[in-house]
């Protein structure tokens, strides 16, 4: 009866540890996976297409304009990087409560970081004639 009860244990508590291992994660691997803020400063007028995208990447919509020119848009996200830190913390508070943590820990990685919207306007050498910064919609 008192083997019984030992492998009980034991196999309790290798379920316990399995479901936190692998209940945690979420807002673990959403810490992870944020993206590099661009550098804004290099979005000029006169900067090459090339380089804007560089910080930017593919614009999201493109448009053609009358004598050659070109209306992109970007979308971009401030407050996002991935963070280890953030990381560490969700997965202690993931262990120290049971994975009970990914209930509030999710909705706060999903909501980090501010979404931008650039429109931007080029010549026909795709050089920067004009942008105007939007902030299509919040989260």
């Amino acid at each position: 009866m008192k083997n019984y009860h030992v492998r009980t244990a034991v196999s309790l508590t290798m379920v316990f540890l399995f479901t936190v291992a692998f209940s945690s994660g979420c807002s673990v691997g959403m810490a992870m996976s944020g993206k590099k803020e661009p550098n804004l400063s290099q979005v000029k007028l006169g900067a090459s297409r090339s380089e804007v995208e560089l910080q930017l990447g593919q614009p999201s919509q493109i448009g053609s304009l009358e004598d050659g020119k070109r209306m992109d848009i970007y979308d971009y996200e401030i407050g996002n990087e991935p963070s280890a830190a953030r990381a560490i913390g969700h997965g202690v508070l993931d262990v120290l409560t049971i994975g009970l943590w990914e209930v509030i820990g999710t909705p706060i990685e999903a909501y980090q970081g501010d979404k931008y919207r650039l429109q931007i306007t080029y010549d026909k050498d795709d050089k920067v004639l004009a942008f105007v910064q939007q902030r299509p919609s919040q989260k």
